[in-house]
C-alpha cells in the first residue's frame, strides 16, 4: 500500500497500537466501544465509510484484514514489510532506526523491475542473491550511503521473515556492502571561531526576527568543542555534572568519562548556559527540579530539555544560512559532530594525551579523531 501524508496523534486510538504503523486509509471511530474503519469512494466519486472491526483488534490482524479487502498479495514484499513493521522487534528499535527503516522501506518498495512492477509486488521467495545484488549496485550509482541503509535493512528484515517461515533462506545475507564515502570533516579554525560569534549575536535577537537563531546554539557549539562532545552529549549535561575543579563528562558509546577542567572561556559558555535557562524558566514560570540530575543545562524555548531533532534543526537552518549569505563557502560545511574532532586535533600534547582527553578506549579512534599533523624532528641530524 501507498502510505499517505503523516497522521497527526489520536489520543483515542487503543495504546496497544502503533499509530505510525497503521494501514493508509484506516481510521478509528472512538464514540461508542470504538470502531475501526476505512473510506473508499464508489462509482459516482462519493466518499463512503466501511466499517472494519471493533477497538479490540491487534495492528497485525487489522494490516491482515485490510490486505483481505484489497487483495495485497500475502506473498509480496511489501507483506513482509507490513508484517515486519507491525512486530514487537521493530516497535522495540529507537526512532532514529524506525525512521531509518521506514525511509529504507520506502525506497525499495517502489524500485523499478523489468517486470513492470515495482519491487514490493514480487513474491519475497523468488528473491535471489544475485538479484538484490544487483539492485543494491544500482542503487549505489545514485547514492552509496542511501545503498548500504537499504541493504542491511533488507537483511534485516528477510532474516525476521526467515525466522518465522516467511522465507526458507535469507537472499540478502553475506553481500558486497556498497562503500559508503567517510565525512571526516575538520572545521577551520578561523571558521569555526566565525560561527561560534555569528550564532552568539544572533542569539540575542528576538524570536521572529530576520535572521536570528537559537540562543543556546552558540553554547552548544562551545561546549562541544572544548569539552569534546557530541551533539546529544552536551545537550543531556545538567547541574549534576557540574564539579568544582571542571565539567565531568556523560559520553556515550563505552568511552571512558574524564573531568574538563575549568577555563575562563569554558566557564563563561557554562554560565551563559545558565543564565538563559533562568530566563526561560522565568518567562515559562518551570516548577525548578530539586535533583540536579534532573535540571538540564540547554533547554529548549519552552524550557524542557533540549532534543536530538531539535538541536539538529537549529543547526541546519543555521548553517544554510551562513552559507547563504557567504560566511563560508559550501566546502568548509561541516556538522555538529565534527566540534568533537576539531577539539580532539587541537588538543596539545602526544596522541595518547588526545585519546585520554577523549575518553577514546580504542587507539584506532584516533585515526578517526586526530587530524593533527605531527611535527618530527629529521632522521640524521
Amino acid at each position: 500500500m501507498r502510505r499517505g501524508r503523516k497522521r497527526k496523534h489520536n489520543p483515542h486510538i487503543p495504546a496497544h497500537i502503533d499509530q505510525a504503523a497503521l494501514p493508509n486509509g484506516v481510521y478509528f471511530d472512538h464514540r461508542g466501544e470504538g470502531c475501526w474503519y476505512r473510506l473508499s469512494f464508489n462509482e459516482a466519486g462519493r466518499r463512503t465509510r466501511q466499517n472494519i472491526c471493533g477497538s479490540k483488534i491487534t495492528l497485525s490482524e487489522l494490516h491482515r484484514l485490510i490486505e483481505d479487502i484489497e487483495g495485497i498479495d500475502t506473498a509480496s514484499l511489501d507483506y513482509l514489510f507490513a508484517e515486519f513493521h507491525g512486530s514487537d522487534q521493530f516497535k522495540q528499535l529507537s526512532l532514529k532506526s524506525r525512521k531509518d527503516y521506514e525511509y529504507c522501506r520506502d525506497v525499495l518498495a517502489v524500485f523499478p523491475t523489468k517486470l513492470d512492477q515495482p519491487l514490493g509486488k514480487l513474491a519475497v521467495r523468488r528473491f535471489t542473491a544475485p538479484m538484490i545484488q544487483r539492485i543494491i549496485d544500482k542503487l549505489a550509482d545514485s547514492g552509496p550511503s542511501k545503498a548500504a541503509h537499504c541493504l542491511r535493512y533488507l537483511r534485516r528484515v528477510m532474516q525476521w521473515g526467515r525466522n518465522r517461515g516467511y522465507l526458507d533462506d535469507n537472499p540478502a545475507k553475506g553481500l558486497e556492502a556498497p562503500k559508503e564515502r567517510k565525512q571526516r570533516r575538520l572545521p577551520d579554525t578561523q571558521v569555526m571561531n566565525a560561527l561560534i560569534q555569528r550564532a552568539q549575536q544572533r542569539g540575542q535577537l528576538s524570536r521572529g526576527q530576520l535572521g536570528a537563531c537559537s540562543p543556546y546554539l552558540w553554547i552548544v557549539m562551545e561546549l562541544s568543542y572544548l569539552c569534546r562532545l557530541r551533539g546529544i552529549e552536551t545537550i543531556t549535561l545538567t547541574d549534576a555534572n557540574e564539579r568544582p575543579e571542571g565539567i565531568l563528562t556523560n559520553r556515550r558509546k563505552g568511552s571512558r568519562d574524564n573531568i574538563v577542567g575549568w577555563t575562563p572561556r569554558l566557564q563563561n559558555a557554562w554560565n551563559a548556559a545558565k543564565a538563559i535557562r533562568a530566563q526561560t524558566w522565568e518567562k515559562r514560570k518551570t516548577a525548578v527540579n530539586l535533583q540536579p540530575s534532573r535540571r538540564p543545562i540547554i533547554v529548549g524555548t519552552s524550557g524542557r530539555a533540549l532534543s536530538k531533532s531539535g538541536l539538529d534543526t537549529a543547526w541546519q537552518r543555521f548553517i544554510t544560512a551562513a552559507i547563504e549569505d557567504g560566511v563560508l563557502t559550501p566546502e568548509q560545511r561541516f556538522g555538529m559532530h565534527d566540534f568533537k574532532r576539531k577539539g580532539i586535533t587541537d588538543t596539545k600534547g602526544t596522541r595518547a594525551d588526545k585519546q585520554q582527553a577523549s575518553g577514546h578506549k580504542d587507539q584506532a579512534m584516533m585515526d578517526v579523531y586526530d587530524l593533527s599533523v605531527p611535527t618530527v624532528r629529521p632522521s640524521a641530524d
